[in-house]
């Protein structure tokens, strides 16, 4: 008789970086990484990941608001990706990559427009709590890689590759109050995070990548070596 395999846990990655970082573009490294391991992954992104949220998305790249109806509107579109997309995808033991989460709350909202942090916090309690098997528990993603750039250097990459959004066309000094902005929430949550030296070329950046998740246990040592 064979013996009955214990189900994967369920692992929640989020890449986080201010525009032109280039974390998207090594997202699909990352899932390739875990399908030839074995694992079932699962890709999304925020603001959006379903029907509702990538319609508030719309709104909030291209819609003028207030601060404060900025932030509602990117927390609603996260309860609905939480309770639609992400715990399902969690409980059925597969690997959650979402380019983005709410570090990126902090960086944006909080540092960078300079919204209250304190109401961010109260937010981010009510909207990632009682969800999933542990309902008591705020859900925050198991590793966040930050890709770490200079404003400078993400914004010559993104120059002239499409016609910006409203968070993209802010000035520079924007992306310098958002990059302290992930540098600080960082420095509270060390344990989560991964500084990822965005500035190198691609192949290095994803060795990085493919290390830091390696380090975790959760892909064979030698997936990121083969990749680096």
């Amino acid at each position: 008789m064979s013996t009955p395999t214990t189900p994967q846990r369920g692992l929640f990655l989020s890449f986080e970086g201010i525009d032109g970082a280039g974390k998207s573009s090594h997202i699909e490294t990352l899932a390739q990484a875990f399908t030839d391991a074995g694992r079932t992954v699962t890709r999304t992104r925020e603001p959006g990941g379903t029907p509702l949220a990538e319609q508030l998305r719309e709104l909030l790249l291209h819609q003028g608001m207030d601060a404060l109806t900025e932030v509602l509107l990117v927390f609603g579109a996260r309860r609905d990706h939480l309770v639609q997309v992400i715990e399902p995808a969690l409980a059925r033991g597969e690997v959650v990559l979402c380019d983005r989460f709410t570090d990126a709350t902090f960086a944006y909202q909080g540092a960078g427009r300079g919204f209250d942090a304190q109401v961010l916090a109260q937010l981010e309690r009510l909207v990632q709590t009682g969800l999933g098997a542990q309902p008591g528990r705020m859900r925050e993603p198991d590793l966040t890689l930050w890709f770490d750039v200079e404003p400078e250097v993400a914004a010559a990459r993104l120059a002239g590759a499409r016609l910006p959004d409203r968070f993209e066309s802010q000035p520079a000094q924007f992306f310098a109050r958002v990059a302290r902005g992930y540098a600080a929430r960082m420095a509270a949550a060390p344990w989560r995070f991964a500084r990822i030296d965005g500035a190198g070329p691609r192949e290095e950046v994803a060795a990085q990548v493919l290390a830091a998740v390696a380090a975790r246990g959760w892909l064979p040592a030698a997936t990121g070596a083969g990749h680096g």
